[in-house]
Order: structure tokens, then sequence, then C-alpha cells
């Protein structure tokens, strides 16, 4: 039987749709880089640039709706069991969170992973949290630079301030002032500890797997085999 004959309707338009959807959200992050950095005297490029935005958002609706029809539940359990869809949808700039199921529709059209689990959870979690940061510091710029006693004026100050926060080094040095701000920054610390924890995680258990392997291969230090015995 062909493996696609085994895949749900839902599963089938995932494979299809989460590569293409992957470079919308990039064109849709592009977009949102350009109505945040862009001045006021470039008022076509703002006014274009949220077209475009809205066009991706558009596309990403009706991939729900379609996501939807395919479960074949109801919109009440659909939400609770793609709760993920559900945030990116509302969020679109939380849409790198969807990393792990767009690697897992290219990698079902191959019959073995190209890269090993640790390889693939470090990769995840590394451009995710540059993907994260970068808007992270675009939606922080936008809601603090213009605010009454703001520290981060500059999107340089915003990158800083994204990279101290899913460290979750925090020196302190410039931090949000607007309660929009500040709720951007609960939502980074978040990611930030969980992409930190899975990155040394992984790390942790590759070098724990070296290690044995290391030991495996040394001889005994009574010149016996291992596992001989007596």
């Amino acid at each position: 039987m062909d493996v696609d004959d085994a895949l749900t309707p839902l599963q089938r338009w995932e494979q299809r749709v989460e590569l293409p959807l992957f470079w919308a959200s990039l064109v849709f992050l592009a977009a949102y880089s350009v109505i945040a950095l862009a001045p006021e005297s470039e008022r076509a490029w703002r006014d274009i640039a949220l077209a475009v935005a809205l066009l991706m958002w558009a596309v990403f609706a009706a991939d729900y709706v379609v996501r939807l029809r395919l479960s074949g539940q109801r919109p009440r359990r659909f939400l609770r069991t793609h709760w993920l869809d559900t945030l990116v949808l509302i969020l679109p700039l939380l849409r790198p969170l969807r990393l792990l199921k767009v690697y897992t529709a290219v990698q079902s059209r191959r019959e073995t992973p190209k890269l090993s689990l640790h390889a693939r959870v470090i990769s995840y979690a590394g451009t995710g949290a540059v993907l994260l940061g970068y808007a992270g510091a675009l939606t922080v710029y936008q809601a603090e630079h213009n605010a009454p006693g703001a520290s981060i004026r500059t999107f340089g100050d915003a990158l800083w301030w994204a990279s101290e926060t899913l460290t979750t080094v925090g020196y302190g040095d410039v931090t949000p002032v607007t309660q929009r701000g500040r709720l951007i920054a609960v939502g980074m610390m978040i990611c930030g500890l969980a992409l930190l924890g899975a990155v040394t995680g992984s790390f942790s258990s590759w070098l724990v797997q070296i290690f044995t392997r290391e030991d495996e291969r040394r001889p005994p230090e009574d010149g016996r085999p291992p596992g001989s015995s007596l």
C-alpha cells in the first residue's frame, strides 16, 4: 500500500502546504518589518507592506479553515486539539513555532532523516529563536520607541533586548515600559526558556552518547575484552 494512501486528508493537506506556508510567513515577517521600521515619510511603502501582510494573513486564515473542515472535528474540539494553529493565526509572528511541522512535512517525503535527532532539535530551536527574536524585537520596538521614558529607542536597542530576554540573561539596561511591551516580554521569556531548555537538553544528551561510545571502545584496564569473565 502506498504511504500516501495511509494518510488522512488532513495529513496530506499538511504535507502539501506546510513548506509554502513557511515561505509565506517569511514574506509576512518582511512586510511587517517595513511597517515597523519604515519612516512615516515612506507612506507608500508602508501601505504596500500592509497590503502584503493582510494578503498573507488571508492565506493563513484560508489554510486554517481548510484544516478545520478536513479534520472532521467540531470547531470547539478543533480549537483544543490544534491550539498552536489557532495561536499562530491570531499572532502570525509566532509562526516560527511551527518549524517542527514544516520539517516533519518535508521529511515525510524521504525514507530516512538527513539529520540526527539531536541535530534536528538544535536546528529547530536555533532557527526558531532567531526568527522569534527578530519578530519580538520588531514588535517591542514598535510599542516602545515613542513611549515616554522608554529605554528602547532604536531597532538596535530592541534587538539587544530580544537577545537578552531569549537567553534569559536580562541585564536590565534596556527594559519595556509600556503594557504592550511588557506583555511581549513575558511571551519572549517563556519562549526563551523553552528553546534554551530544548537546546541544552539535546546537547547534553548528545555528549552523553559520545562519552558512552568512547567508554565502550576503550579496552578494560586488565586487558580482557569487554564482556569477558574469569
